[in-house]
């Protein structure tokens, strides 16, 4: 079968790529740019739980050295200080994990050297999409470049930016508003009161965010009138200036400055995200920033949400419910941060109205903007697909537990069967369900018999006769779920539904959901299992 052929190599389209290798499908990526990215101090990515488990799955090892894990957050509005989050150590069990925060130069260089480093990606540089034709067994892109050539692919997805040639040939509209925001932005050297904490500084219309990366350097975040004068770098550097001797007791402390820019937030969305065989993922289908929220993040996501569903296809065939299933739950997902970020900002970004009136109103402003920058609340918080169309049907044997039926599942240990313990996030995007058994008291078990123990054998076979590949894993807890119940959870770490004990033709018919139903390769190889097949 084709390769899929991946347009535009920034994270998202990497990250892709990367994520349909792991998964055994090859990819072809063209890149319109020389094949290696720009060093920009002032471009930073923060990444949240489950996006740097995903980009380390995929092997960028640059988060190991050039990423800052923050020990705190800090929101100072007038010398008051309404929000402080404390974070927990690296490899904590409990507490609020870190956010990491990346050049974004850097994380794409680790995304890169992984893409050459796998047999399954071939990367193209120099190469500008200008044609793309479909039928109905694959798609065939022209580019023009170092390689001006026709490339076949059986599916073809556009992570190739804002200005997204795919898009255009496509034919897809890209509606939404302008210059929602504009910060001015630097990155320098120089040694600041709180060393690894990030700072929000509010004092109404001005705001100021300092973001520590490694080796002393720090992003500055002004932010800007939608519409005023333009940045010079004398302004600029009076900016630095001025800050930094507000913060550092009325004198400006010494300081490298590496790199400056003025960003300008766009919010857009792509009406269809889906046209036959091809796809957008990334800034080519939506933009998104203002009020702290994470463009490329959300890129991140589209692409761990696509791979799995196109590598299913790849192998196995797809239903349609599969494949629009992407649109579906991705689109819907970032309309809601967008929605609420144009709800909110009204109100975050005005210098008076309900924050005078009402008592209370600057704290819970702020906390509602600090969620934004770190992951949480309906500004930042991972997506979850409840209302999925593969959200499989209610049944008798359904139980609740603290994660909802489509949210992020947590991210407890979990044992194999070879006995290794592993965060259940490491066992993601294999292409593979995930069916959780919890049984306190594993950690004991005898690794030779533990496949032969309690409500083991007849799990065991229920999960090899389910129509997609799935593995076994054991918790010894997760929240709010009792003994014995067993989850399952997608290739992309979202939680399908959670069973009372084991329920062969449940979790059969809830796989089968996930999958989008039945497909003509796949439909009539595996038997839905009678009730004398539970009762074995």
């Amino acid at each position: 079968m084709d390769p899929v052929i991946v347009v535009g190599a920034g994270p998202v389209g990497l990250s892709l790529a990367l994520a349909l290798a792991g998964q055994g499908v090859p990819s072809v990526l063209l890149d319109e740019g020389p094949g290696k990215d720009e060093p920009r101090p002032a471009r930073t990515v923060v990444l949240h739980a489950d996006t740097a488990a995903m980009v380390r799955r995929l092997g960028c090892t640059t988060l190991r050295d050039e990423a800052a894990r923050w020990t705190a957050w800090r929101t100072v509005r007038r010398r008051q200080e309404p929000v402080r989050i404390e974070f927990a150590p690296r490899d904590a069990e409990s507490g609020t994990p870190a956010p990491l925060h990346v050049p974004q130069h850097a994380l794409a260089r680790g995304l890169r050297d992984a893409a050459h480093a796998h047999p399954l990606v071939q990367v193209v540089a120099d190469s500008r999409l200008d044609t793309v034709e479909q039928d109905p067994h694959g798609v065939t892109a022209h580019t023009r470049g170092a390689e001006t050539t026709w490339w076949r692919g059986s599916y073809l997805v556009g992570c190739d930016g804002a200005r997204s040639t795919v898009r255009k040939l496509l034919g897809v509209r890209f509606p939404g508003r302008t210059a929602v925001e504009r910060h001015a932005v630097a990155a320098l050297r120089t040694e600041l009161p709180w060393p690894d904490e990030a700072l929000l500084h509010r004092s109404p219309p001005e705001e100021v965010t300092a973001r520590p990366l490694p080796d002393g350097v720090w992003r500055l975040d002004w932010l800007l009138p939608p519409r005023g004068d333009l940045v010079t770098p004398d302004v600029l550097v009076g900016r630095i200036r001025d800050t930094l001797a507000e913060w550092c007791g009325g004198t400006t402390p010494p300081y490298e400055l590496l790199d400056t820019g003025v960003h300008t937030l766009h919010h857009r969305l792509a009406r269809r995200w889906r046209d036959g065989r091809a796809f957008l993922a990334g800034d080519a289908a939506h933009l998104l920033g203002a009020l702290g929220t994470q463009g490329v993040e959300e890129g991140l996501r589209d692409a761990e949400n696509l791979a799995w569903k196109l590598a299913l296809a790849w192998h196995q065939g797809a239903s349609e419910t599969l494949l629009d299933s992407y649109q579906s739950e991705r689109r819907t997902a970032v309309a809601a941060r967008l929605r609420a970020a144009d709800q909110a900002m009204p109100v975050l970004r005005s210098s008076g109205g309900l924050r005078v009136l009402l008592p209370g109103a600057a704290r819970a402003h702020a906390t509602l903007l600090s969620d934004a920058h770190l992951g949480r609340g309906p500004l930042g918080s991972a997506p979850g697909y409840g209302r999925s169309p593969l959200a499989p049907a209610p049944t008798e044997g359904a139980v609740q537990t603290a994660t909802e039926p489509g949210a992020p599942v947590t991210d407890v240990r979990v044992t194999a069967p070879d006995g290794t313990t592993v965060p259940l996030r490491d066992r993601l995007g294999r292409g593979r369900l995930l069916v959780v058994l919890v049984a306190p008291g594993t950690g004991v078990w005898d690794r030779r018999h533990w496949l032969k123990a309690g409500l083991m054998p007849r799990l065991a076979a229920a999960v090899s006769a389910l129509p997609t590949r799935a593995e076994l894993l054991v918790a010894e807890s997760y929240p709010g779920a009792a003994a014995h119940t067993v989850l399952l959870v997608r290739p992309d770490g979202h939680l399908v539904g959670a069973f009372s004990g084991v329920r062969p033709a449940e979790l059969y018919e809830a796989a089968e959901a996930v999958r989008g139903g039945s497909t003509d390769r796949s439909a009539s190889e595996d038997p839905v299992p009678t009730a004398a097949d539970a009762a074995s």
